[in-house]
């Protein structure tokens, strides 16, 4: 009976110590592997689903420094609305260690695709747009220390 304690125990503490929650803030990166573009802070709601806001952008100086989703759909409700605030990623539902069944909005061409997120360790997230049978996946980075 020890021993079935005992193992019982130790199950329990690492499924704590190695799950992963994607809650947080995250840089996005462009895809050229370097660049910073934003943080994205990744935050659950009430009813268990997961939502990304951005909360910090960075823009060269020869761009709008507040720049308004002008390529969203005009019925979308974040048409013409400023980018940094704006949830871009939506109704994420927990699978697993995946995350899916929601949306993620590209606030550069207005383009919204079916989204999977999962984490890649500690420190970086896969974040997967579908486009039909077409995807990219980025790789983001948690932005430790990070504040609104």
């Amino acid at each position: 009976m020890k021993t079935i304690f005992i193992i019982f125990i130790f199950c329990f503490f690492n499924s704590i110590v190695f799950s992963q929650d994607v809650a947080g803030y995250w840089k996005t990166i462009n895809d050229d592997g370097v660049t910073v573009e934003s943080i994205v802070h990744i935050y659950k709601e009430s009813d268990g689903s997961y939502y990304g806001k951005v909360v910090k952008m960075f823009l060269s100086p020869d761009e709008d420094q507040d720049p308004v989703c002008s390529e969203c759909d005009e019925d979308d409700p974040r048409y013409q609305q400023k980018v940094n605030g704006m949830v871009i990623m939506t109704s994420l539902e927990k699978h697993g260690d995946t995350y899916s069944g929601g949306e993620i909005l590209d606030p550069n061409n207005g383009s919204t695709y079916r989204c999977k997120i999962w984490p890649d360790g500690q420190e970086k997230l896969k974040v997967r747009g579908y486009l039909g049978p077409f995807f990219r996946t980025q790789t983001w980075l948690r932005e430790r220390g990070f504040s609104e």
